[in-house]
């Protein structure tokens, strides 16, 4: 008597009750090319999440750049290896993210306007300078951003 292998089931609401587990099911029809079985509706939801979060990603790294960036221009005083570091690796984390979805490089001319006035506050708070001190609008390049320029 032959037996036959059946391939657990995993119903949409597992989407909910073990995301693990849904997202191996989703990935093994997918490559089955099983396409009634798959979930739609919360894969779809899945992937623009993942979009969203690649975007906040390079945000969180962008502020954090241009906050030393600042920081770095304002107080050339209080430099040090470590903060050269800080600067290095926001930068490779950047760097990491484009390299991995290239298009989001356009939001490094999008996106500097609320980052940067973000980092701006951010580098008044961490100086203790005022807000004032740092440029309105963000001085620096994209290649100077992303430190291409050297």
């Amino acid at each position: 008597m032959s037996r036959v292998q059946r391939e657990p089931t995993t119903a949409p609401s597992d989407y909910e009750s073990d995301y693990a587990a849904w997202l191996e099911s989703q990935a093994r029809h997918l490559r089955a090319g099983r396409l009634q079985r798959v979930d739609a509706p919360n894969l779809a939801e899945e992937l623009e999440d993942m979009g969203r979060s690649e975007r906040r990603a390079l945000e969180s790294h962008l502020k954090v750049l241009l906050t030393h960036l600042l920081k770095w221009q304002f107080q050339a005083d209080r430099r040090t290896a470590s903060w050269r570091l800080s600067i290095d690796n926001a930068r490779d984390a950047v760097a990491d993210i484009v390299a991995e979805s290239p298009t989001l490089k356009a939001m490094l001319t999008k996106a500097p306007a609320p980052q940067y006035r973000r980092a701006r506050r951010d580098a008044a708070t961490g100086t203790g300078l005022a807000e004032a001190t740092f440029p309105k609008e963000c001085p620096f390049s994209v290649d100077e951003i992303l430190g291409s320029e050297s």
